[in-house]
């Protein structure tokens, strides 16, 4: 329709108006022909049959049925317009064989448009749902890894109960306190793909609160932060598994001088969290063997942002974890 009304303007201008409502009314039963084109005979010719004959037979009988409306279609179309007043016959054709062979080209020409439109269309549309399966797919995994991090947690701690219940201490009754309180809070507060920085901290607190009930003066802990804004969005329970792993796997298994060193640092969307414990060296052992909790962490990560480092080194006595992110990369 934009081509031919600027072919009219470019040779026609004193007709304009005339010429423009013709192109109307044919545009609209091209449209309505293409439509039951694309939407109708091509998948009527596509279907699958068993009798191969019978289904060329009537493939090609659509196909001689779709170009009579394509040709003698268009021009009844015309013919209505006429009578209706809405049409102006501005070219007198010597017969309908004229007018036909007048007007079919143009129908050629919109099965070719059509056709690129619906193509160019049905591969946004694919790519669209594409994107939106990939992001299930993730949110998926998300979703998994988190439902991991979780029971695994529960466990650790459970087991670090278990140790003060077995040896009749004291400490065993607000141990279990200390853990209600960080499951309430990763029930209620964790469900949502964000939390502020000020609640990981506080669940990083407890849990720190919750493992020092478990070892004499003889276990230093230095756990400082810098942050320039407590309300910013993070993760939920994104820095607590490094946490987890300074005392489930150095500490605890620490005989002399045992300490973690954590510090966490937020500028300019920037995050540096640096988590240092003791550590007894495995005698031949090179090369750091990650737990799941660990793995866990460099897939969420994966998922999470286009810009992060996530580096483990052991050295000497002393195991050092290292998590630097771009919070504003999150995707």
């Amino acid at each position: 329709m934009s081509l031919w009304v600027l072919n009219v303007l470019a040779t026609h201008p004193e007709t304009f108006l005339v010429r423009f409502l013709n192109y109307a009314w044919n545009t609209i039963y091209i449209i309505i022909i293409n439509y039951v084109f694309f939407e109708y005979t091509l998948p009527f010719i596509r279907k699958k049959r068993k009798n191969i004959l019978f289904k060329i037979f009537l493939s090609l009988l659509a196909l001689w049925l779709q170009l009579m409306l394509f040709s003698v279609g268009l021009y009844a179309w015309r013919s209505i317009g006429i009578q209706l007043h809405i049409y102006t016959e501005l070219k007198e054709f010597p017969s309908m064989e004229h007018a036909i062979a007048y007007h079919f080209p143009f129908s050629l020409a919109s099965i070719l448009f059509f056709g690129i439109i619906r193509h160019i269309y049905n591969y946004i549309k694919l790519k669209q749902a594409t994107q939106q399966l990939r992001i299930e797919k993730q949110q998926a995994e998300l979703n998994y890894l988190k439902s991991q991090t979780n029971p695994h947690f529960l466990f650790n701690t459970l087991n670090n109960i278990y140790s003060l219940a077995r040896d009749k201490s004291d400490l065993a009754p607000e141990s279990i306190l200390r853990l209600s309180k960080i499951l309430r809070f990763m029930l209620y507060e964790t469900s949502g793909k964000y939390i502020a920085v000020e609640q990981e901290l506080k669940i990083m607190s407890d849990y720190i609160a919750l493992e020092k009930l478990r070892y004499d003066n003889s276990l230093r802990i230095n756990f400082n932060h810098n942050i320039e804004d407590m309300k910013q969005a993070l993760p939920p329970l994104l820095l607590i598994p490094l946490v987890e792993n300074a005392f489930k796997h150095g500490v605890s298994e620490t005989r002399n001088q045992p300490f973690v060193d954590i510090h966490l640092s937020i500028t300019k969307r920037q995050l540096s969290f640096f988590v240092k414990n003791s550590s007894e060296v495995i005698s031949g052992e090179s090369v750091v063997r990650e737990n799941i909790g660990l793995a866990n962490l460099r897939r969420q990560l994966e998922l999470l942002f286009t810009d992060y480092s996530l580096s483990v080194q052991q050295q000497d006595s002393v195991f050092t974890a290292t998590l630097k992110i771009n919070l504003a990369s999150h995707v």
